[in-house]
């Protein structure tokens, strides 16, 4: 709990967990965070690693599949962590050769595509702001499926446009937006990929 304290103290966490002993039910030492705002992550580790905790000295630092390989509990965390530090690096890096299709993350909630109706006003809203910054050929936003198993592509906003040039006006206009609290990251998508429905790249 004191973990947990120190470290929401520099922002809301979207996930924590202490690693602990399947046997004994004793923490294991170590732990895993996301925090909901991504750009105060390398602040909490500039800050609280290497300070005193009791007789412990805490360190602190980014996830990373480094010497110590996470436990098998441990690696679908360990991986969420990567994947959003390096969708945080992608608002701030160049986002590579322009296709026609754009893909948006962390733009909706997933749990609002369970509903039909929901799912269609989404739909429709994306269509109409898409279309603001050039001809859209088509919207596609993958579902969860409804047995839970994993569906490629959950959370994602593919838009399809008609030449680059659209393309490029809404990765420009959409990258870094706030949609629903959370800022939407829009990169460009390849058009092979797309064309085969692999939504998962």
């Amino acid at each position: 709990a004191q973990i947990r304290e120190l470290l929401e103290s520099f922002g809301p966490l979207r996930g924590f967990d202490l690693v602990k002993d399947r046997e004994t039910g004793n923490s294991k030492g170590y732990a895993f965070c996301v925090y909901q705002d991504l750009s105060v992550t390398d602040i909490a580790c500039a800050a609280l690693n290497g300070i005193k905790m009791g007789d412990k000295t805490l360190t602190v630092r980014r996830a990373n599949q480094g010497a110590t390989q996470p436990k098998p509990e441990q690696e679908s965390i360990l991986q969420h962590a990567q994947q959003q530090i390096a969708l945080q690096r992608l608002i701030l890096q160049p986002q590579g050769v322009p296709t026609k299709v754009v893909c948006l993350t962390q733009a909706l909630n997933v749990d609002d595509l369970m509903d039909d109706e929901e799912y269609e006003d989404i739909v429709e809203d994306m269509r109409q702001e898409g279309g603001k910054y050039g001809e859209l050929v088509n919207v596609v936003i993958p579902r969860p499926n409804p047995n839970g198993e994993p569906s490629p592509g959950v959370g994602k906003v593919f838009l399809e446009y008609s030449d680059v040039e659209g393309s490029k006006k809404a990765q420009v206009a959409m990258n870094g937006r706030k949609f629903g609290g959370n800022q939407v990251i829009a990169v460009y998508y390849p058009e092979s990929k797309f064309a085969e429905r692999d939504y998962d790249g």
